[in-house]
């Protein structure tokens, strides 16, 4: 039995912040300990409570005067789009044609899936992220390169063997019958196999065919605890397409519904654009509307109505994420530092409290897991970061006047990057330092 002393200023919230002076709503110790033991949290609260209660000879590393939060969670992302990072395109169905579908196509080489695997795992540990919900490509290689990557790190990761079977290049598709085959055969290998976590993936309506969909309704009814993931309402001229492919529904959230896949364990990326009787739906099935806002913004996709959607007499429920490589950042910080300029153009506010909520413990209610990620709480994983707000020259001018921890917050968020996050603990374990 291995135990652990971390000390630091500890913060992680207990429900979203209503306003921005809703102190109720987190948990702060200027000088907190955490007891880890055997990849878990045993005790959290002062310091000198924890120290007095812990063996004299446990070991102890001390992270003052830095901030420790929960593991940073992000919920929707492309594991086989790192190197379509920073592609030039008008819009998102230009940027699939011609870089992203492209690109998927080497992923059917396991050798390939591996190394990228590699860089990808070394990414969310260099930027503090600890769980993280991704797509692989339509070959099952994909998936169990992903998945073994996680294994090997033990990390607490979602994915799921992308289905698609129309409207992409023949190296990217299966068949209705082929992605059920996969899929069930990914879940069979990974779900549940150390901290992985198996998402059914139909990529969009768009791609897959109405025989696909009945596959993937038949998953989620066979395997109503897995998440499912897909993509919803992202650009104008994706709603228009979906709506000549699938006539008979009423609009793109009901294609969903019709195959059943419209649940609390729902994924859907984007959302810019539902309607009020989509918005209904979402809030009626408990899915979650996934915001994405750098690649929002980089393929001009639209302003996601993060608050207008919280506060409306059915709210729907909300993650937030990279989208690598839509996205430009593999930051959550970066990422939450463009949700705040999005809802400023929308006349809204979004203060750092409810900021860190995401990227923590709100993430974590989206995936359903937060009875283990996403807190500090006693008996729950320990995945959690160390994050520095004087890690660069610019940053450590800026907190010379800092003098709140809303302050602090705000810095990190709107300068913050990977240079902020001195330390990622996954389970217990200090990962970033041996990257």
């Amino acid at each position: 039995m291995t135990q652990t002393l971390i000390r630091g200023r500890l913060l992680s919230f207990l429900r979203r912040p209503e306003v921005i002076d809703d102190a109720a709503s987190y948990r702060y110790e200027e000088d907190g300990g955490l007891l880890v033991e055997d990849g878990r949290i045993a005790a959290v609260g002062p310091y000198a409570a924890i120290r007095a209660a812990a063996p004299d000879d446990v070991d102890e590393i001390d992270h003052r005067p830095h901030l420790i939060l929960p593991g940073l969670i992000d919920t929707h992302l492309h594991f086989p789009q790192m190197q379509v990072i920073g592609s030039y395109a008008a819009n998102l169905l230009e940027w699939l044609n011609t870089y992203t579908f492209p690109e998927e196509c080497r992923f059917v080489e396991s050798a390939h899936a591996a190394r990228i695997a590699r860089h990808f795992y070394d990414e969310m540990i260099r930027h503090g992220t600890t769980t993280a919900v991704a797509y692989c490509s339509v070959h099952k290689a994909s998936a169990d390169a992903y998945f073994a990557e996680a294994l090997k790190r033990g990390m607490c990761m979602v994915g799921g063997k992308v289905m698609m079977d129309r409207n992409a290049p023949q190296g990217l598709l299966d068949t209705p019958q082929m992605g059920y085959d996969e899929t069930r055969a990914v879940i069979a290998e990974w779900h549940g196999k150390g901290r992985n976590h198996v998402a059914i993936t139909p990529r969009f309506a768009i791609t897959s065919t109405p025989a696909q969909m009945e596959m993937a309704a038949a998953l989620a009814r066979e395997f109503p605890d897995l998440h499912i993931q897909t993509h919803l309402s992202e650009n104008h001229d994706e709603i228009r397409f979906t709506s000549e492919l699938y006539p008979d529904a009423i609009d793109y959230t009901d294609v969903y519904a019709k195959y059943d896949l419209l649940g609390p364990k729902s994924l859907f990326g984007h959302c810019i654009h539902l309607s009020e009787r989509e918005s209904d739906a979402m809030n009626e099935a408990g899915a979650v509307a996934v915001h994405c806002p750098t690649s929002n913004l980089f393929l001009g996709s639209g302003l996601f109505p993060l608050k207008a959607l919280s506060r409306r007499g059915k709210p729907v429920r909300i993650g937030v994420a990279t989208d690598i490589g839509g996205g430009t950042s593999y930051s959550m910080l970066k990422t939450m530092d463009e949700a705040y300029k999005i809802q400023q153009l929308l006349g809204e506010r979004l203060n750092p409290y409810e900021s860190f909520y995401h990227m923590t413990l709100g993430n974590a209610e989206a995936l359903s897991l937060s009875d283990r990620i996403g807190t500090l709480e006693a008996g729950t994983d320990a995945d959690f970061v160390v994050l520095d707000a004087a890690a660069t020259p610019a940053m450590a001018l800026k907190m010379e006047v800092v003098r709140s921890l809303t302050d602090e917050l705000f810095l990190l968020q709107t300068m913050g990057d990977d240079r902020a996050v001195r330390e990622t603990y996954v389970a217990g374990r200090p990962m970033k330092a041996v990257l």
